[in-house]
């Protein structure tokens, strides 16, 4: 819970709509396995394109990082503290 609060207020005043805010919530609760566009899209129960836009509006905020996998492996989770703290991507 403390590390879901520290999350929030690292975050500050990000804009987040509420799909993205769900979906956040969900991998800050513990996840399980990746989270690939094809899971957000059934977690939001929206389509692909509504799900690309939403991942890619918190990426270019630096919120989730890109995995190293590509295509339709490409997967998305939480920086690490000391990552979003030292100021790397």
């Amino acid at each position: 819970m403390l590390a879901k609060a520290r999350f929030w207020e690292m975050v500050g005043e990000t804009p987040v709509n509420e799909r993205q805010r769900r979906v956040l919530n969900r991998l800050l609760d513990g996840f399980k396995g990746k989270l690939t566009s094809s899971k957000w899209a059934k977690l939001t129960n929206q389509s692909q394109d509504t799900t690309h836009r939403d991942i890619m509006g918190l990426v270019k905020k630096g919120i989730p990082e890109r995995g190293l996998e590509g295509g339709r492996s490409t997967s998305y989770a939480l920086p690490g503290p000391r990552r979003r703290n030292s100021g790397t991507r």
